[in-house]
């Protein structure tokens, strides 16, 4: 390479200029490839229904975290959610109310009264204003599977339980409280009748209503592992909440009905449910998140469910267990048949799911005797 002269220096610079010069002297630069763009996450979409009809309008009312949960996204590698205290709340909501500190996250009342089991149990999670909001649309739902057997069969949730619920939700400023369910044997006002809920209800305040069938619309299931659609009943996706109150009771196919069995209530096609029960429960519940779930105990169905009929397969408990983790309510009541969480498919699936804990060493339970 010559050796430039401060002579011919100045001679190129007069003649292309000093920016061209400048250029003309420096080495070129090596060509470097193009940055290869970073691919992100595909958000979920937000949960729509399968086929919408005219008559039928889009969930978009302010509705519990249950249903916002279902459209958040969580990387394949995340670790499983850590336990807590906190409650879904209406995304509407302008100030959540905190978890008492003194709240525990699950509630073992037992006692001979189930009305004050019932209320101890709630006071212990924080009481229903960690819940109940005033104004708000509220479901309860029960198990109230056949219209032949009186709650001394424990087949049906029992009423007291059920009544008194009603009770704390209107006095804590429920604009409404329905109680329903979808017999399986049996017509409802028939079912209402004979478990007799349907007349506590009404004396606490609160309504009883006949699940019509046109209220069944298709749902997709955003986190549906082996379910993507079903047809839920609209009103209880769309209330600000939902109680959840099965009674714990021997099932002949999935062991026991708990929380997560007696969501089956609320769709309208159960014989797709038992094509793969375990996962397609957790799925049903991942779809509907009750924000509170009272598991009736105060008579066991030990078998011969889910309807029973035979006194002497009834055991009474006089217990009340009540969480706003549906899996943890589910697992300490499995030990009431002396099984274990892990004995249930749906309480394995759910909590694999992360819809709530099966470990019942990893959170606080107050067992209470009243």
């Amino acid at each position: 390479m010559k050796t430039l002269t401060r002579r011919g220096f100045l001679r190129i610079t007069a003649t292309l200029g000093f920016g061209a010069t400048l250029a003309a002297c420096l080495p070129k630069a090596t060509p470097q490839p193009e940055p290869t763009p970073r691919l992100e996450p595909t958000p979920r979409p937000e949960p729509t229904k399968a086929q919408p009809t005219p008559t039928t309008q889009n969930i978009t009312t302010p509705t519990a975290q249950r249903k916002a949960v279902a459209t958040q996204e969580k990387s394949p590698t995340s670790p499983p959610d850590t336990p807590t205290n906190e409650v879904p709340k209406p995304s509407a909501t302008p100030s959540p109310t905190p978890v008492p500190p003194q709240a525990s996250y699950l509630a073992v009342v037992r006692g001979d009264d189930p009305e004050a089991i019932t209320m101890r149990a709630i006071a212990a999670i924080g009481g229903i204003e960690r819940f109940v909001k005033s104004g708000y649309d509220v479901i309860i739902k029960p198990n109230i599977c056949n219209a032949y057997h009186g709650p001394e069969y424990a087949s049906t949730t029992n009423p007291q339980v059920v009544a008194t619920l009603v009770k704390l939700c209107l006095g804590a400023g429920a604009k409404q409280v329905r109680v329903l369910d979808y017999p399986f044997a049996g017509d409802g006002k028939m079912a209402y009748a004979t478990s007799e809920i349907g007349p506590a209800v009404e004396a606490a305040g609160g309504e009883m209503e006949i699940m019509a069938g046109h209220k069944f619309v298709d749902y997709e299931i955003p986190e549906g592992r082996d379910l993507a659609v079903c047809k839920f009943y609209q009103p209880v996706l769309d209330a600000d909440l939902v109680i959840n109150v099965p009674i714990a009771k021997h099932h002949n196919l999935a062991r026991l009905t708990l929380g997560g069995k007696n969501l089956m209530g609320v769709i309208a096609d159960r014989g797709q449910i038992h094509r793969n029960l375990g996962q397609r429960i957790a799925d049903i519940t991942s779809r509907v998140r009750p924000q509170l779930t009272v598991v009736d105990a105060v008579r066991i169905l030990v078998k011969n469910g889910p309807t029973g009929g035979n006194l002497n397969d009834v055991k009474q408990m006089n217990t009340v267990i009540a969480s706003h983790d549906i899996v943890a309510a589910d697992a300490y009541a499995t030990t009431l048949f002396d099984l274990t969480p892990g004995d249930i498919d749906y309480i394995v699936a759910s909590a694999d799911m992360g819809l709530g804990t099966l470990d019942l060493d990893s959170v606080d339970i107050a067992e209470l005797n009243i």
